[in-house]
């Protein structure tokens, strides 16, 4: 906690438990103490942590190509927004790396309907 509070800029004030693992619903502490995850990271791993289909699948595509950017095609984006579009109903979907690229592109959708509905 003494490297965190020297180096990490202060925009909230944690629990004083440091964890280091997390199993399912399940997180642990540096001293072997088991928590209850009731945050879910903020519902980044609302289907628990390291869940073995979830990291099977992970390792087995990171080890074949984890990452492109869209200047590139690559063959499982299509599968992905087929899959997607069919459970949302929506006719497209645009997938973004991170939370900030999808707020700006939301800013850029509202604006441009704005511009073309609203004048």
């Amino acid at each position: 906690m003494d490297l965190e509070n020297q180096y990490n800029a202060k925009n909230y004030k944690p629990l004083n438990v440091v964890l280091e693992r997390g199993e399912g619903v399940w997180v642990y502490d540096v001293e072997g103490n088991r928590y209850l995850d009731f945050l879910s990271a903020y519902s980044a791993v609302n289907q628990g942590h390291s869940h073995p289909r979830i990291l099977n699948a992970l390792v087995e595509q990171a080890r074949r190509l984890p990452l492109t950017s869209r200047a590139f095609r690559n063959n499982q984006l299509p599968l992905f927004a087929q899959q997607l579009c069919e459970l949302t109903g929506y006719e497209k979907m645009l997938p973004m790396n991170s939370g900030a690229e999808a707020v700006e592109t939301a800013m850029k959708v509202a604006r441009k309907w704005g511009y073309q509905v609203k004048g």
